[in-house]
């Protein structure tokens, strides 16, 4: 895939990290310690306007198996996405995702089961855009509902744009598609017009 990279380790102070996340750039450890800053030349989005709740996704929550829960512990959501044998989130972008945390940035949709942490996801929210990071699942179906719950929250909440970086088949069951850079840049500025909040 055709990136344009940005290598920096000062960009993950809190103020650089937003001015980047708000140019449409995302962060990445290459696995060696170094963090690098990507802007493919398409992106992967979520259209708020065009979305699709799986079937199969409607009827485990109709089930009432699960609780959805934001911003409720959003570092072992963070933890969950990193837990993996091959990952892109350090430690050195955890420390910078809890710095970012603080100011309000991060958030995070939790699903439960049984009081029990079992899914989720977490992502960057600045005015009306969302940007995606990772989602990770324990059980079957967990992270899947707490994408669905993301897509109706930031639907109810009037955002614009939620960024998903690439296309896989997973998402394309939500209605993700990859959208050339200008429209991607127009959602970004349409977004951060939008007056809104996560919570």
């Amino acid at each position: 895939m055709d990136f344009n990279t940005l290598e920096i380790d000062s960009t993950l102070q809190p103020d650089n990290m937003i001015k980047l996340y708000a140019s449409g750039a995302f962060p990445m450890d290459d696995g060696y310690g170094n963090i690098n800053w990507y802007l493919p030349s398409k992106r992967a989005i979520i259209p708020l306007d065009h979305y699709n709740i799986p079937r199969s996704v409607k009827k485990i929550i109709n089930q009432n198996e699960f609780e959805i829960r934001f911003d409720f512990d959003y570092l072992s959501v963070i933890k969950g996405c990193a837990n993996r044998e091959s990952t892109w989130i350090s430690d050195k972008l955890i420390i910078a995702y809890k710095r970012l945390h603080k100011r309000g940035f991060v958030h995070s949709v939790e699903t439960y089961q049984n009081d029990k942490l079992v899914g989720g996801l977490y992502g960057i929210a600045f005015r009306g855009a969302f940007f995606g990071e990772s989602m990770f699942s324990k059980i079957s179906g967990a992270s899947k509902i707490a994408l669905a719950s993301l897509i109706l929250h930031l639907k109810e909440r009037n955002f614009v744009l939620l960024d998903v970086q690439y296309l896989t088949d997973h998402l394309k069951m939500f209605g993700a598609k990859e959208i050339e850079w200008d429209e991607y840049y127009n959602l970004l500025i349409k977004s951060y017009n939008t007056n809104t909040t996560f919570l």
